[in-house]
């Protein structure tokens, strides 16, 4: 198992801190815990995956880590509809934008701070920085708006789709939250095609249609 599984079988990316890890892993190995899962061999077998992919990443992962910038995680559970009484799960582990090395620090001055030399990452950092206050705020409408141009600017970068995905399903789960069962499904549905191989974040997107269906 590479270092890039790894960090894919816990939902996170390569800037992830160690509290990110440590974070994604108890709440992946509960949910998949075989006795929360008793004779599910694919819950046991996924279990291991994410205890072998920890184990890794403890070792390469610096410790302490420089605290990262992460997209805002929202502490609110998955919606309950007039019809879904089901106690709600975890919310996905978000995805980090790629840093140069050497990352400023909270308390250092942005005039101090020395540019990045490649002009696809400047932009790309910006967009992250008004992402993250779209997301913290629940603007999405117009963080979608952003983050499609920002894909059509760089649209061989694997994080932005990560992004991208992540956005969809908060606003596919706003909106079932507002009774929109069409529309959320629809964004629900984008955010799984937009990346199919987070699969902590296609677990959480089933939760939300399945929502849905005791709903309508």
């Amino acid at each position: 198992m590479d270092i890039a599984d790894c960090y894919r079988i816990l939902g996170l990316t390569s800037v992830a801190s160690a509290q990110e890890i440590k974070t994604s892993y108890r709440r992946l190995a509960r949910q998949w815990h075989p006795d929360v899962n008793p004779d599910n061999q694919q819950a046991h077998d996924m279990f291991i995956r994410v205890t072998e992919a920890y184990k890794v990443l403890l070792k390469v992962t610096p410790q302490p880590m420089v605290p990262s910038h992460g997209m805002p995680v929202s502490k609110a559970p998955p919606p309950r509809t007039a019809a879904s009484v089901s106690s709600p799960g975890p919310s996905p582990q978000p995805t980090h934008p790629r840093r140069a090395p050497g990352p400023r620090s909270a308390s250092a001055s942005s005039a101090s701070a020395v540019p990045h030399p490649d002009p696809a990452y400047r932009i790309k950092l910006q967009a992250y920085e008004q992402l993250r206050q779209l997301v913290k705020t629940k603007r999405y409408p117009r963080a979608i708006a952003l983050i499609e141009a920002l894909n059509q600017k760089l649209p061989q970068d694997p994080e932005i789709r990560q992004w991208q995905a992540i956005i969809y399903q908060r606003w596919g789960r706003q909106l079932i939250t507002e009774r929109k069962y069409n529309q959320a499904r629809a964004y629900l549905r984008k955010a799984m095609q937009t990346d199919p191989g987070n699969k902590s974040l296609l677990s959480e997107i089933e939760q939300d249609l399945n929502a849905i269906r005791m709903a309508v």
